[in-house]
Order: C-alpha cells, then sequence, then structure tokens
C-alpha cells in the first residue's frame, strides 16, 4: 500500500510541475523552443517589425549582442510585433538578417512583460524570471552590453 501511494504521490508531482517548464513554442525555422534555453537563464527580447526603421537598423546590433553573450549566460530572442508565424515568420527574419532566435509565441505573458505599443521595444530579464529594464528605442550591442554587465553585476 505504501508503495502504491509513493508511486501516485510521484506521478501527481511530476504531472504538477511539469508545466513549470514549459517549451517556448517554435521559432522561425520551425524548431522547438526547449524551456531549458531561456528559463533560468538572463534573456533579452526584441520586439521587432518589417516596416520599422530602427528595428532594422537595430537587427545587426542585437546579432552581435547574441554572439558576445551566448558564452556568458545571456540569450536574445525576438518576437515579430505583428504575429508573423510559420514561413512567412521565416521569410521576415531571413529579410531583416536576423540570426538569433525568434519566437512564433508570443511570450509576453509568460514573462510577464508590459504590452508597448512603441517599437522597437527591449525588454532584459534576469535569471530568476524578474523584468530588470525596459528600452524603447534602437539599441546598440555596446549599450545593451554595458546594461548587461551593470545588472549582472558582471
Amino acid at each position: 500500500m505504501t508503495r502504491r501511494f509513493a508511486a501516485a504521490l510521484a506521478i501527481t508531482a511530476s504531472l504538477l510541475l511539469g508545466g513549470c517548464g514549459a517549451d517556448y513554442g517554435l521559432d522561425q525555422h520551425g524548431q522547438t523552443v526547449a524551456a531549458e534555453r531561456l528559463d533560468n537563464r538572463w534573456v533579452v527580447v526584441n520586439y521587432w517589425a518589417e516596416w520599422c526603421g530602427p528595428c532594422r537598423t537595430e537587427i545587426p546590433e542585437l546579432n552581435a549582442l547574441a554572439k558576445q553573450w551566448e558564452d556568458k549566460g545571456v540569450t536574445v530572442v525576438g518576437v515579430n510585433f505583428d504575429s508573423l508565424r510559420g514561413e512567412e515568420l521565416k521569410k521576415a527574419s531571413e529579410a531583416l538578417g536576423i540570426s538569433f532566435t525568434v519566437l512564433a509565441d508570443d511570450p509576453g505573458e509568460r514573462l510577464d512583460l508590459p504590452r508597448s505599443e512603441a517599437l522597437p521595444v527591449t525588454y532584459i530579464i534576469d535569471d530568476k524570471g524578474k523584468i530588470r529594464d525596459q528600452l524603447l528605442g534602437e539599441q546598440t550591442a555596446a549599450g545593451l552590453s554595458a546594461k548587461l554587465t551593470a545588472l549582472k553585476g558582471a
């Protein structure tokens, strides 16, 4: 009887905890973005659109930031403001030369991000899931690196 109870308890616990590490959906290439790629890491989330001039200008900066910080526990992800998905998202990402991960599903609700009507907007989220900064307007790799260094205390 005790073994059955322990087994039932273990199954119940795994089912309850299973939602905590839910994946983030698909990226611009149709690949699953596993929870471990973003959870418990610093994340820079950038909202962009093809029609946004400053977004286009900052993409190379975000590409550089993603490469510079990938081995330092920081992940850069993009989110298309117009909610493009599938082939449309892939084409838009390629047109802008985006080399970092673009999420097809907006993580705003999951990460408790305030909705911004201005673009571009970039959020810095720490490894505990807390929003540490909201940056409106075009960003540079140097500026974001300085922010990350200050916030991380690195």
